[in-house]
């Protein structure tokens, strides 16, 4: 389904004839619009608008409110389809079934062929004769914790999901929104792990589109904060491994998949504090380096694709409010990037070589920019491009020797000088272009000062025993903690971005742009390989400052 628009505005007569298209990775989204400039009448210039219908996914929600009492239905059963795949005449659809000798019914999953086969099933949930939906608001919540704890239950660390926690899930708003992106989650892995092969592949790519659609990540946003950081973290795990594996599973098959680059971050502004917090599998991250001696080890890629990168970047702002201008200052709080495991230590021991042969944070950088440029009359950062200190050594050494081999004997010197230069791993620095205030952190190999992320070591500096990166998470001199991430945080790095803001935005809503760039790297800790590889995340976040 097609729908035009017509708008019309005076212009000089002039030959128009182009589209504009929306700047996503991904415009084949769900709702995407796409405006053409086409034609001219005299001196005026048509638009159409030409935008799909949107294709949302099944309002779920909805259609459990509207089944009428079991007293009506003719059968057993009432379904609906989510998705369909015409090569194979097959479809998923939810379907609602009856309990016999029981005022209960259960929810399912179903693929349908020429016969039904049942990939999940609900716990029964009793029915209301008191209300006018079938099912009261105490049924509707326990089918939704249910579909929480199952999608928890794919991921790998299903047996620490705890009852009481998803007890206090208490939503007062966007029931239906919550619920249907909830009940989308599930389906999604459903379909990743349960699903025939025939429906999966088209299945999915319906699905996919859908989680990435603008409403979607919308939603996605407010259930994180339901959910809290720790069940956050475990539903993000749940859903990468599942990617993951669809990837991998693509990849086999000599098949790629674009995803969202990353898969999920939001961002949130309050109280004089600006947060992101992004999650990636490994897989999915752009590979920008690749190693000049190809991998055929199959357990140390086993390794190094079953984690995801976990990373949250924290600011501290404060606006001071002068007399004729604004002052707004936005500092370092903390910028930490970890690298997690997507499956247990002991799978990755047994089918890969171990959970400590994983990518390592190696460049990270980030730029911050006002959407609007109207009222900044100046940015400015703290801190002086680097200038480094240089020891020269006093240590001098001195060698005497007699070459009796000659026919005329004579003494041999050699005099030597040490010069020794302080050199930290990490390298920060600051950048203005405009005004966006760049921030910049650069991992150097300790060994000859070069940049890590852009750097292919040689094969004599891979099989060298004592590397830097060799047995670096327990090393005393690791520029990492102990779990492989790293913490960037005020005491070292608390330098601030000091924008002039005309006294006219007083009273107004400024937005500030995020965009980052996280390069992870690999190089081997324990195991023999000459394997390296460097992976780069991009993303970007809109933050919100409200002037005084």
């Amino acid at each position: 389904m097609v729908s035009i628009i017509t708008f019309s505005i005076d212009l000089p007569s002039k030959n128009l004839c182009f589209a504009l298209l929306p700047s996503m990775k991904e415009p084949t989204n769900m709702g995407e619009r796409t405006i053409f400039f086409l034609t001219e009448k005299g001196q005026r210039v048509q638009y159409l608008h030409v935008a799909m219908a949107s294709c949302s996914f099944p309002d779920v929600y909805s259609w459990i409110q509207n089944l009428p009492p079991l007293s009506q239905w003719k059968t057993t059963s009432i379904s609906t389809s989510i998705c369909s795949s015409s090569s194979t005449n097959s479809s998923l659809k939810i379907v609602a079934a009856k309990t016999l000798h029981s005022p209960t019914i259960t929810f399912s999953v179903t693929a349908d062929f020429s016969f039904h086969i049942s990939l999940w099933t609900s716990q029964p949930l009793k029915t209301s004769t008191k209300t006018s939906n079938l099912l009261n608001k105490e049924s509707m919540s326990t089918l939704l914790l249910n579909c929480v704890r199952d999608v928890l239950y794919y991921g790998s660390n299903h047996k620490q999901n705890s009852s009481h926690n998803l007890l206090k899930l208490d939503i007062t708003s966007s029931l239906k929104e919550i619920f249907n992106h909830i009940f989308l989650t599930l389906i999604f892995l459903i379909c990743i792990y349960e699903a025939p092969i025939d429906l999966r592949s088209n299945c999915l790519a319906t699905l996919k589109h859908h989680l990435a659609n603008c409403t979607s990540r919308q939603t996605s946003k407010v259930l994180m904060k339901l959910l809290g950081s720790n069940l956050e973290q475990q539903w993000m795990r749940s859903i990468n491994l599942a990617i993951t594996n669809w990837i991998l599973e693509l990849k086999a098959k000599g098949r790629t998949l674009k995803t969202p680059s990353p898969l999920f971050s939001y961002s949130f502004s309050t109280y004089g504090l600006w947060k992101v917090q992004l999650y990636c599998p490994i897989i999915a991250m752009d590979n920008i380096e690749n190693s000049s001696n190809p991998s055929t080890d199959e357990r140390l890629q086993f390794s190094l694709n079953y984690h995801q990168l976990e990373g949250v970047l924290q600011f501290n702002y404060r606006a001071v409010t002068r007399e004729k201008w604004i002052d707004l200052r936005v500092h370092v709080d903390n910028i930490r990037c970890d690298i997690i495991r997507l499956v247990s230590e002991t799978l990755l021991s047994e089918r890969g070589v171990g959970g400590s042969e994983k990518h390592f944070p190696s460049r990270i950088s980030l730029q911050l920019t006002p959407t609007s440029h109207t009222n900044i009359m100046s940015v400015s950062v703290s801190k002086s491009s680097n200038n480094p200190k240089v020891e020269i050594g006093t240590e001098k050494t001195f060698e005497a020797g007699f070459e009796s081999a000659t026919p005329f004997p004579g003494l041999k010197l050699a005099v030597g000088e040490t010069v020794i230069v302080s050199l930290k791993p990490w390298k920060f620095e600051q950048f203005v272009h405009g005004n966006a205030a760049t921030l910049n952190w650069y991992l150097h190999d300790s060994s000859d000062g070069k940049e890590v992320a852009s750097t292919k070591p040689s094969k004599l500096t891979l099989i060298n025993p004592k590397a830097w990166f060799r047995d670096r998470y327990s090393s005393a001199n690791r520029p990492f903690n102990k779990q492989g991430g790293v913490v960037f945080a005020g005491d070292e790095y608390g330098e601030s971005v000091w924008w002039k803001i005309d006294g006219k935005a007083r009273g107004k809503t400024m937005e500030w742009e995020i965009r980052g760039w996280i390069w992870l790297t690999y190089w081997p800790n324990k195991h023999k390989t000459f394997y390296t590889e460097t992976r780069r995340l991009e993303f970007k976040e809109i933050l919100h400052l409200s002037i005084p």
